[in-house]
C-alpha cells in the first residue's frame, strides 16, 4: 500500500479552486474538492491507476482527471506525491515552464 502525500503547491490549488467556486456555491465547492480528494486516496491502492502526463511521457508522471482538473502526481516506490491540481484547460508545459514544480 503507497503511501499519498499532497505537495504544498497541490494543497494550495484545492483551496484557490474551493474558494473559487465558492463565489457561486460553498456547498458545490466542499463537495468538487471533498470527492477529488476522496478520489486521489485511491491512489494508495493502485498508484498507477492514472495515465502517464501526455505532456512529459514520463512513467513516474501521472495524472487522474476528475471533471475539469488534472490531478498531476508522481509516484517513486511506495511513495505517491500529489504535485499540482489544474483545471485541464491550462498549457500544463507552460504552466510547468512558469512556475517550476519539485520534481526528482
Amino acid at each position: 500500500m503507497a503511501e499519498v502525500r499532497w505537495s504544498l503547491t497541490a494543497e494550495a490549488d484545492l483551496r484557490a479552486i474551493e474558494d473559487f467556486i465558492a463565489q457561486d456555491s460553498v456547498l458545490h465547492a466542499v463537495d468538487l474538492v471533498d470527492r477529488l480528494v476522496e478520489g486521489v486516496e485511491h491512489l494508495s491502492d493502485a498508484p498507477r491507476m492514472g495515465r502517464v502526463v501526455p505532456e512529459f511521457q514520463r512513467e513516474d508522471l501521472r495524472e487522474l482527471l476528475f471533471r475539469a482538473y488534472r490531478v498531476v502526481y508522481q509516484v517513486r516506490g511506495e511513495m505517491v506525491t500529489v504535485l499540482r491540481v489544474v483545471h485541464a484547460a491550462r498549457d500544463l508545459a507552460r504552466l510547468v515552464r512558469r512556475e517550476p514544480w519539485v520534481i526528482e
